[in-house]
């Protein structure tokens, strides 16, 4: 499975001041090293570096399923994640919201679940037996916040 870092040239326009999903700029921040996950890294932010607040809706366009919700990323450059398995990003709570979602990006009813941060991989494994599943979106689970999107496994030959 792929764990896919936000685009790189949509965190470099959020960093140059360009606006969320809200039409508004970031708001800057210093993090206390506690928490705040950048969502193109993958990574939490260290302490005593700055991070960029936004809205984010992980979704082509507007409609009933395109979740808009607060996100954190680095705003300083930083390597889009590129790592095999389980983002670190992933592991600093004991728990996430995950949710299937079709091609068309709607809701796979039945698919969403809160897992535990050790079985997250094996728990979205089992969402793409779904055929309806074509990628599977993880939040957290106490504040809904978008943390990446899965996608699909391809087989590869």
């Amino acid at each position: 499975m792929r764990y896919d870092p936000l685009p790189t040239d949509l965190v470099r326009a959020w960093r140059a001041g360009g606006p969320d999903a809200n039409g508004q700029a970031p708001k800057r921040a210093t993090s206390d090293g506690d928490g705040v996950p950048c969502r193109h890294c993958l990574r939490d932010v260290p302490q005593g570096r700055d991070y960029l607040i936004l809205a984010h809706r992980p979704f082509g366009a507007p409609q009933p399923y395109a979740e808009v919700g607060p996100i954190f990323v680095c705003a300083e450059d930083c390597a889009a994640w590129e790592g095999d398995g389980v983002p670190p990003v992933l592991t600093t709570s004991p728990d996430y919201l995950i949710k299937g979602y079709s091609a068309d990006e709607r809701i796979a009813y039945g698919t969403g679940a809160v897992v535990a941060a050790a079985g997250i991989d094996a728990a979205i494994a089992a969402r793409f037996d779904d055929p309806r599943v074509a990628f599977v979106d993880v939040r957290s689970a106490r504040n809904n916040c978008f943390q990446t999107r899965v996608r699909r496994p391809t087989n590869a030959a």
